[in-house]
């Protein structure tokens, strides 16, 4: 089944929502910026982290220093899939905050 617009629209603001309130009661020294859908996490070292929807295809997309990754709705499990290597989101969120701000984040939620 596919998502409706309205339904992407509201898992993605949940998403984004979720992940700025990680980073908000974290310590970590960032700046957040979330407009036009587009979601931008700016740590200390100048890296981003960087959380945009794309509508069309029903995606969230996720660009990091790594590399950029698509994530695909599951609504069975209710979780934010990468097409690429099944790695849950939060999962992902986790490793790259790790690796650009040299943090250990829950992002369990995702």
């Amino acid at each position: 089944m596919s998502l409706t617009e309205a339904r992407f629209h509201d898992l993605v603001d949940a998403a984004q929502q979720a992940v700025e309130d990680i980073f908000d009661d974290s310590d970590l020294d960032l700046d957040l910026e979330n407009s036009g859908g587009v979601l931008t996490v700016r740590f200390e070292n100048g890296s981003q982290l960087i959380l945009s929807r794309q509508e069309p295809i029903r995606q969230l997309w996720v660009a990091a220093r790594s590399g950029g990754f698509h994530f695909d709705y599951d609504a069975s499990s209710e979780r934010w899939i990468c097409d690429s290597s099944d790695e849950l989101l939060g999962e992902m969120l986790a490793r790259i905050t790790l690796d650009q701000a040299g943090v250990d984040l829950e992002f369990d939620e995702l």
